[in-house]
């Protein structure tokens, strides 16, 4: 699992790889770029946040390693918070008061917020959820929050076969393949998620210890 979710992360990590490069290097402004010229601290802000939290986040599923390594499995959940965090927030803050281009719909801006938001919410929940050692609810909401994040990844699947048949898409076309990348990954989560029962809401004594978990596989012991 872990292997597929860093592939399914890869195309999003490159592109935000090359837009760094492209504001650190001066490159030329266009009408596609000027806007991240304009204000990149919010942009950067997020591909930082979003590759980190797509990438470290992917190791949270190996079952073996968290369970043979949970210090770290700990710590990468205390840096995969913020991270988290910080990829949907200033996601927030693009759809807001970026200049929206001009291939996409006013739905695009839409759904950005509203899974921007649940994205922050999922996360706060999960934080709430060990804070109490519940670990079920943990597992849960932390593994819907990383499938939101991923979104651009499964979008990458979504548009491509669209593009090979009648080219880029835009307007309704392209925000109904956006929205279509995220329900799919949340709809897999949420199958996951229920496919092996968990053994109990709250689990006790070694496993709350040593913070092991599940990540949407439904393993029953999960923790960022």
């Amino acid at each position: 699992m872990p292997v597929g979710l860093i592939m399914l992360s890869a195309v999003p990590v490159i592109a935000g790889a090359a837009r760094v490069a492209e504001l650190s290097g001066g490159a030329t402004v266009t009408a596609d770029n000027a806007r991240f010229f304009a204000a990149p601290v919010p942009v950067l802000v997020h591909i930082v946040g979003a590759s980190l939290y797509c990438l470290l986040g992917a190791a949270q599923f190996a079952r073996v390693f968290r369970r043979r390594r949970p210090g770290w499995h700990r710590a990468a959940g205390r840096l995969l918070v913020p991270c988290g965090l910080a990829a949907a927030l200033s996601g927030l803050w693009m759809a807001l008061f970026y200049p929206r281009p001009p291939s996409d719909d006013v739905l695009v801006t839409g759904f950005r917020l509203v899974f921007g938001s649940a994205m922050v919410g999922c996360i706060v929940l999960g934080v709430a959820a060990i804070r109490r050692r519940d670990i079920a609810r943990h597992r849960a909401w932390m593994a819907r929050g990383y499938a939101i994040g991923l979104g651009a990844g499964t979008q990458v699947l979504t548009h491509l076969p669209w593009m090979v048949l009648a080219g880029p898409p835009n307007g309704l076309t392209r925000a109904l393949l956006m929205l279509a990348g995220w329900v799919i990954n949340l709809g897999v989560t949420e199958w996951a998620l229920r496919k092996r029962p968990t053994r109990s809401p709250r689990t006790v004594g070694h496993s709350t210890n040593a913070s092991a978990g599940a990540g949407p596989a439904g393993q029953p012991r999960a923790t960022w």
